[in-house]
């Protein structure tokens, strides 16, 4: 698959080429710069603004074949002198700043400070560094003035986990390679990380995890707990226990359908079926140790789905004692990854029926009482 470049990437070609513009008087139509994975990134500028004390190009965004969807936008940088006003100061001869499009953090535990603009600091680094290297091919000692925009960035920002984040009015300027990789793993684990640091910067010591919305209904019902708070971890179960421990959480509470998290009853900390996927092996086994026979047995590891297989366990009596099982396994197993530095609960449901589109509890593991206060203080509305 085709990789693509970052908005960082993005931003440092537009503020290079803006910067040898101003300082040399020239239009340039093409620019190149390596990214800090060292593959080079050369790229065509569109919509260049030239006058005597600023200039503004563009680099349209390519994200390869990821379904990024900022893929094809317009990441634009002006470059002008600085003085003192811009906060140039003799240290800081390069002032970074972001204009319309580029969202603002408005909470801590981000990669930058609350006011800042969302201009991660990899991508700081990449502009600094090729406009610099404009200064000193032209001999410039002065200060500069780089300012990243993205006029498409307050509408796509809705799309993207910034409203989440408390980063307010645009996309944020990401990457630490500088490349795109398709259907990065590494881009959703850095987005939990981010947001369980996020967590931890508020001063939160326990936090609820879901691999997803399933059951939002549910768990506002049951818990009045609105599980869009939660931190969404995907497929990545174990990975997130490692963060929360990395981090001093002292208790995470997983909540979420059997059919993901009946895995991690037998230990399984990647729930993509593309990694393991032995759920109804699973619910077998734990209905073998309940006393089930052979005949229920055979209909569990024959049934096309784990809500068909709840059914079957239902019809035989056995539904109550094999998902409590299931939820004291999946805390084990949880604590056993944490190594003991970490209390973990869970929380299953599945739907009421094929027919009904909502959920309903089946277990909860036996410290999940000591989270309702928690969780109904989260439901109260923030003042």
């Amino acid at each position: 698959m085709k990789t693509g470049f970052t908005t960082g990437s993005c931003a440092a070609a537009a503020a290079k080429a803006a910067a040898y513009m101003l300082l040399g008087g020239r239009k340039k139509e093409q620019i190149t710069i390596t990214t800090p994975k060292g593959v080079v990134f050369s790229t065509h500028l569109e919509d260049i603004d030239q006058s005597p004390d600023a200039v503004s190009c563009a680099v349209k965004k390519d994200a390869g074949d990821d379904p990024d969807i900022t893929d094809g936008i317009l990441i634009y940088a002006r470059v002008s002198y600085a003085d003192k006003e811009d906060g140039a100061t003799a240290g800081e001869r390069i002032i970074i700043d972001g204009g319309r499009g580029i969202g603002r953090v408005t909470k801590p535990g981000l990669d930058q400070s609350v006011g800042e603009a969302a201009i991660n600091h990899v991508p700081r680094q990449m502009i600094r560094q090729e406009v610099e290297s404009v200064c000193r091919l032209f001999d410039h000692q002065g200060s500069l003035k780089v300012l990243i925009y993205a006029p498409e960035g307050e509408r796509l920002a809705a799309q993207t986990f910034n409203p989440r984040l408390g980063i307010r009015g645009g996309i944020s300027i990401l990457g630490t390679s500088g490349i795109v990789e398709p259907m990065s793993s590494q881009a959703l684990l850095d987005t939990i990380k981010v947001e369980l640091n996020q967590r931890r910067a508020l001063g939160e010591k326990e936090v609820v995890l879901a691999p997803g919305n399933y059951g939002l209904d549910f768990m506002k019902e049951t818990y009045g707990y609105d599980l869009d708070k939660a931190v969404k971890c995907s497929n990545f179960i174990g990975a997130s226990v490692d963060m929360a421990v990395e981090l001093g959480f002292r208790a995470i509470l997983y909540t979420g359908h059997i059919g993901k998290l009946i895995k991690v009853a037998g230990g399984i900390m990647n729930t993509h079926s593309r990694e393991a996927d032995c759920r109804l092996e699973i619910l077998t086994a734990l209905a073998a140790t309940e006393g089930a026979q052979a005949v229920v047995l055979s209909q569990i590891m024959e049934a096309a789905t784990t809500q068909e297989a709840v059914r079957i366990l239902k019809d035989a009596g056995l539904c109550d004692r094999v998902m409590d099982n299931a939820a004291q396994r999946i805390s084990f197993y949880l604590e056993k990854r944490a190594g003991g530095k970490l209390r973990c609960d869970c929380i299953l449901f599945a739907k009421q029926d094929d027919n009904n589109a909502g959920y309903c509890k089946l277990a909860e593991s036996k410290g999940v009482k000591e989270w309702y206060t928690l969780l109904a203080q989260d439901a109260e509305p923030q003042t």
